[in-house]
């Protein structure tokens, strides 16, 4: 069972804080936040790569593409 403390609520700006107990602090300097019913549940936000690491990171596909029978409008036609 995890441990229970109480943490400090203030304001900061127009925006509510939290001040969270020392052994509970996240790593990094940003975190993911949502409710869920009425629990407010913070998590350090994932450090792993982005999106373009994660692509370079990936095998080349050795298939060609097929050919497309009914291509896409022209752009300027979209609108």
């Amino acid at each position: 069972m995890s441990e229970i403390r109480h943490a400090s609520l203030f304001r900061n700006g127009r925006s509510q804080a939290i001040r969270i107990p020392r052994e509970f602090e996240l790593e990094g300097t940003q975190a993911i936040v949502r409710k869920e019913g009425n629990c407010l549940i913070i998590e350090p936000l994932p450090s792993g790569k982005g999106l373009l690491d994660l692509l370079a990171g990936w095998d080349a596909l050795d298939e060609n593409f097929p050919e497309i029978s009914d291509p896409p409008l022209p752009a300027e036609k979209i609108f």
